[in-house]
C-alpha cells in the first residue's frame, strides 16, 4: 500500500485540530489503495519570517529524509512558499512534490491567470519572488494577504462558525480584487486556508474557479507513484535537481537537534 507523506510546517501536537483534519481530508480524497501521513516540524511557523522560513525549511527537509528512509512512496511539502523544495527533491529518490509549484502549474491549466491568497499580508513578497521562480509571471494576476492568524485557523477547524465566517467573508473580498485584476483562477495559498476551501461545495468567486489546492498536491503525488512504473518518468538529475551525496543527506539529519519521527 503506497504511503505518502505530507510533510507541514505546522506542529502534529500543537496543531493538532488542524493536522488531524487534513489528514482525514487526505484520507478522504485518497485513492484506493494509497495512504496519507503527517510530520511537522516544532515549534512550528508563527513568527512569519525570513528566519523562521529558513528554520523550519531545515527542520522539514531532515523529518521528510528520514521518512523517506522509513519507507514513504512519495512526499508533499505541504507549505506553499515550497521553502526547501528543491533541495528535497534533490535529496530524494521518492517524487517529491510542492503544494506551491503542483497548485499553480494545474492552475495554468484551468484558466490563463492565476491569483493567490496566502495567510497574512507578510508572505505576499515571497509568493511574488516565488512566481518569478517559477518563470510563470506572465500568468499572474497579483497576490493578496488574508488578516489571519495560525490560531485563528485553529478555531475554524474547531467548528468556530464566527472564525469561518470571518475568513470565507475576508477571502471572498480579496478573490473579488483578484479577479477584478485579471485573475480567472483563485489559489488559496496555504494548506490551511486551502483546507478550509477545499471542504466547501460548488465555491467560486464572479466566475472564476477556486483551486482544491490539497486535492491538487495530493493527487500529484499519487500519479508521481503510479508513473513510477514506467520508464522515462523520473526526475531529472542533470543541473537543479542534481542528486545530493549521500553524506549529505546524513549530514544534515545527523546536525538536527533532535531526529525527526512520525507526528
Amino acid at each position: 500500500m503506497p504511503r505518502i507523506l505530507w510533510q507541514g510546517f505546522t506542529s502534529a501536537t500543537e496543531n493538532a485540530i488542524y493536522v488531524d483534519a487534513l489528514v482525514d481530508f487526505l484520507n478522504e480524497s485518497a485513492d484506493p489503495g494509497f495512504t496519507f501521513e503527517f510530520r511537522g516540524v516544532d515549534p512550528p511557523d508563527r513568527h512569519l519570517s525570513r528566519m523562521t522560513e529558513w528554520r523550519c525549511a531545515v527542520q522539514a527537509i531532515g523529518s521528510a529524509l528520514q521518512a523517506e528512509r522509513e519507507g514513504v512512496d512519495a512526499i508533499i511539502l505541504g507549505h506553499f512558499q515550497d521553502a526547501g523544495l528543491w533541495e528535497l527533491r534533490a535529496g530524494c529518490e521518492v517524487p517529491v512534490v510542492g503544494l506551491g509549484e503542483a497548485s499553480m502549474l494545474w492552475a495554468c491549466q484551468l484558466g490563463f491567470r492565476f491569483g493567490l491568497i496566502t495567510v497574512n499580508p507578510v508572505f505576499e513578497r515571497w509568493h511574488e519572488d516565488q512566481v518569478r521562480m517559477y518563470a510563470l509571471e506572465g500568468r499572474f494576476a497579483g497576490v493578496r494577504g488574508l488578516e489571519a492568524s495560525l490560531e485563528l485557523f485553529m478555531h475554524v477547524f474547531a467548528g468556530d462558525q464566527d472564525a469561518t465566517d470571518a475568513v470565507l467573508h475576508q477571502f471572498r473580498a480579496l478573490g473579488r480584487e483578484l479577479v477584478y485584476a485579471g485573475a480567472e483562477v483563485i489559489i488559496p495559498a496555504g494548506g490551511l486556508p486551502a483546507l478550509l476551501i477545499g471542504r466547501q461545495e460548488n465555491f467560486t468567486i464572479d466566475g472564476a474557479a477556486v483551486l482544491n489546492a490539497n486535492v491538487v498536491a495530493a493527487k500529484t503525488a499519487e500519479q508521481a507513484v503510479k508513473l513510477r512504473a514506467f520508464p522515462h518518468t523520473g526526475v531529472s538529475r542533470r543541473g537543479t535537481f542534481a542528486k545530493v551525496a549521500p553524506e549529505a543527506v546524513q549530514e544534515l539529519i545527523s546536525a538536527l537537534p533532535e531526529r525527526p519521527g512520525p507526528g
